[in-house]
């Protein structure tokens, strides 16, 4: 239970933090709210540092429940499998990414949250 637990929270966590990145470029912000219309600098010193965050939070989670050795190996799996996902998102759901790292976002926050209670509790 607890591995599924920081699976999800490491997963979740990246894939909020590189939602969080991808929205900081300019491509990807034109391509949710049209050419031309760029984020502010305020807005993008935002968006990068909440994705460092969530990419720190997901290498934290791996870190604390496999290990040093194991948890750097875990943390590429997690930083890989959420690029693909949102990979795919930005193809095929380019509108879709907001609400995706929103949910990310809620998702991990409850999953840590639970990974933390869980470790006070062993």
């Amino acid at each position: 239970m607890m591995n599924a637990l920081a699976i999800i929270a490491a997963l979740s966590s990246a894939a909020g933090g590189f939602t969080a990145l991808s929205l900081a470029m300019d491509r990807h912000w034109e391509a949710l709210h049209g050419r031309g219309n760029l984020p502010s600098d305020q807005t993008r010193r935002r968006l990068r540092w909440s994705g460092s965050g969530g990419l720190l939070v997901s290498l934290l989670v791996c870190l604390s429940v496999w290990g040093a050795s194991q948890g750097w190996v875990a943390w590429a799996g997690m930083l890989t499998a959420a690029a693909v996902g949102l990979v795919l998102v930005l193809s095929y759901a380019t509108r879709a990414m907001v609400r995706v790292g929103w949910a990310a976002g809620g998702v991990s926050a409850v999953a840590v949250t639970l990974v933390l209670l869980g470790r006070a509790f062993i």
